[in-house]
């Protein structure tokens, strides 16, 4: 090169850092590209990033336990609401559960016995026959009203009146019997025959269903059963409160068809009792009398009215264990 080559490179600034510079890193091997210091990124200890994927994830399930929990409590109303209206359809329509509380039907049923009542058929015109036990209402004055005032305050009354609608909780206005049908409409019952035995239009009864010791009847009477009415009796004759003695009453002792709550099928609790309940051929096969009016019951004799209380009722009361009480049913 020329002179004037040389004195352009002589002019140039040397190599190196300016005598101004901060000392800075060593400078490497150049590339020929100026690049920018990027500086290194401490990675921590090695652990950390498990450590935080556990906790994330215990974080999660905590929230979704909390939603899980959040959502139950949503739930309990709802389906409080679904088993009153269930609980209320049965009672109404289908089955109902009545306590016995007392000994005028043993021993085909027994005291603190769970009877299931069928209140279904009834809507499709079906009515009692001969043998059927059945729950029905007090025709009046067969029961005696016991019930004093009530001493609930307004919120607990509220709260057992709608308990007692939907069959939860016993009902005090409630007076409701169970006994087992003799004689339907048009039939002629009477008692006694030359063996002590209560005849059907005619026919003697055999009953094996009796109280074991009690005779068909103590009380002589003679009835002939209205259209439309039911001669009921109870099983245990001697402590049965029940048509024989109430012939001095509205109806001559016999009940309207239409005071029948449903018949009673059967036993469902305790459970070494649970069977159903059957008619006795003796009495389904004794041919009707033709339909007539009643007449005038007589009775022959009589003694003092055996006490026994009202049925129980309920719905969901079979099993006691389950707090519910069944409504019970008068005997």
């Amino acid at each position: 090169m020329g002179t004037r080559g040389r004195g352009r490179l002589a002019d140039r600034p040397p190599a190196g850092p300016a005598p101004d510079a901060p000392p800075g890193p060593a400078a490497g091997p150049a590339t020929g590209v100026e690049e920018d210091a990027v500086p290194a990124l401490d990675p921590g200890p090695g652990p950390a990033p498990a450590v935080r994927g556990r906790a994330e994830r215990r974080r999660t399930a905590r929230r979704a336990a909390r939603r899980r929990r959040r959502s139950r409590l949503r739930e309990i109303p709802l389906i409080v609401v679904v088993a009153l209206v269930v609980a209320l359809v049965m009672k109404t329509f289908l089955v109902q559960v009545f306590v016995i509380p007392s000994g005028s039907m043993e021993q085909t049923i027994q005291v603190g016995d769970r009877v299931l009542v069928d209140k279904f058929t009834p809507w499709f015109g079906a009515e009692p026959e001969r043998g059927e036990v059945v729950v029905f209402k007090d025709p009046g004055g067969w029961l005696e009203s016991e019930h004093g005032p009530s001493t609930d305050g307004p919120v607990l009354r509220a709260a057992k009146q709608v308990l007692t609608f939907v069959g939860l909780l016993p009902s005090d206005s409630e007076q409701d019997l169970i006994k087992r049908v003799i004689g339907v409409g048009g039939d002629s019952v009477e008692c006694c025959d030359d063996q002590g035995r209560v005849s059907l239009n005619g026919s003697p009864l055999d009953e094996p269903y009796l109280a074991p010791g009690n005779p068909p009847s103590r009380q002589p009477f003679k009835v002939k059963v209205p259209p439309g009415r039911l001669w009921v009796m109870g099983d245990h004759r001697d402590v049965s409160a029940d048509s024989r003695f109430h012939m001095g009453n509205p109806g001559q002792g016999t009940i309207p068809v239409s005071g029948v709550v449903g018949r009673a099928f059967m036993i469902a609790w305790p459970p070494g009792r649970v069977h159903q309940l059957g008619v006795p051929v003796s009495l389904s096969s004794v041919a009707r009398a033709p339909a007539g009016g009643g007449t005038a019951p007589k009775s022959v004799g009589g003694g003092p009215v055996p006490e026994e209380p009202p049925l129980v009722m309920g719905v969901l009361g079979i099993l006691p264990l389950i707090g519910r009480r069944a409504e019970p049913a008068r005997l």
